[in-house]
């Protein structure tokens, strides 16, 4: 544990729900993992004890990656978790795959709704139903990574041919939704408690979490994360995004909440420490601005800011998601007039301190 976890609050300690099964983190709140084929080995999803139009039941928030070992997975957990009663509906925070790959499959099985944003709906449905590029593989992706300085032939290879990274682990969309605004509250639960939407940029188009002060819960998703940073890039489908500064003006949006909020969020363990965590977040990314104008003295491409941010081997999975990264770091830096964007004649794109 390093020195910043010290400063959250672990009220399960180090409990893990098993494979199929749950842990009740409070009321009518159950925990579930999912396991991913990355280096990020797990998904955190949710289950809420719920009645919905006149029938008692469970609602799910998040889904999993479309995979066969997830879908045997969720089988167990509605064979052991579910005490007898049906899925009423699904909850998606956001149209990342390991969030999204077995929605359409849930809303199958259990004939029930789709509720998310319409923003990322509509981003996952284009992605997959029009195999769009998502940004982390294909010719855009390879001809972005190229023009920040990644030129290793094997590298642009593999982006290259990661075009379907998308539609393999979400293959299809529900054909409907029902649309959730930041503002909303979404009745769960009998007697029903509120749920607000609260919605946040820069890390999904627009990323969706739910807080319940019943139950002094925050349902994250992944825009507060305990034990790594939320992943913010600038991919190929929008080459002069500023992301960054949304991810961090949405974090504000969760300091109103009580300081012994409980988090449950997508990635690691429940946690008791929001505030803590939002501060820790504007340290880091304070802290990796500074380094990467520091290292900006003379011209230096992505690729080259990419080890100052990234101290460990990445594999490219992980590479994809440091250059984005990287990439809203530098841009961030442009947008607020500390840095220029040089273009040459081949189309490689350099950033020098102003």
């Amino acid at each position: 544990m390093n020195v910043q976890e010290h400063k959250l609050r672990y009220p399960l300690g180090d409990s893990l729900p098993e494979s199929g099964h749950s842990l009740e983190v409070a009321p009518g709140v159950k925990w579930v993992r999912m396991p991913l084929p990355f280096a990020l080995d797990h998904i955190n999803l949710w289950l809420l004890r719920d009645r919905f139009d006149g029938r008692e039941g469970w609602t799910i928030v998040d889904a999993g990656i479309c995979r066969d070992e997830v879908k045997a997975t969720w089988e167990a957990v509605f064979e052991s978790e579910l005490e007898g009663l049906p899925v009423l509906r699904l909850i998606v925070t956001h149209m990342h795959p390991d969030h999204i790959g077995l929605a359409h499959w849930l809303c199958e099985r259990w004939k029930v709704p789709l509720w998310m944003s319409m923003t990322d709906y509509m981003t996952a449905k284009l992605w997959a139903v029009h195999n769009s590029t998502s940004g982390a593989g294909g010719q855009g992706a390879m001809q972005h990574f190229a023009n920040h300085g990644m030129t290793d032939p094997e590298s642009l290879a593999k982006v290259h041919a990661r075009a379907n990274y998308y539609v393999n682990l979400v293959p299809q969309v529900p054909e409907c939704f029902y649309r959730l605004m930041h503002g909303d509250r979404v009745q769960i639960g009998s007697p029903p408690c509120s749920w607000e939407v609260i919605t946040g940029y820069g890390h999904a188009p627009e990323h969706l979490s739910l807080y319940c002060a019943d139950k002094g819960v925050l349902i994250a998703g992944d825009m507060v994360l305990p034990r790594i940073s939320t992943n913010v890039s600038v991919f190929s489908y929008e080459p002069l995004a500023n992301p960054l500064p949304l991810y961090l003006n949405s974090l504000n949006a969760y300091k109103p909440l009580p300081a012994n909020t409980l988090v449950l969020p997508s990635h690691g363990k429940p946690f008791v420490g929001l505030h803590e965590r939002i501060a820790q977040q504007h340290a880091h990314h304070k802290d990796r601005l500074q380094e990467v104008l520091d290292a900006c003295d003379y011209p230096k491409t992505t690729m080259e800011i990419v080890p100052i941010l990234f101290k460990r081997s990445l594999d490219l999975h992980q590479m994809t998601f440091a250059m984005g990264e990287a990439i809203a770091h530098l841009h961030a830096l442009y947008f607020d007039n500390k840095i220029r964007r040089m273009v040459d004649q081949e189309g490689i794109i350099r950033f020098q301190k102003l």
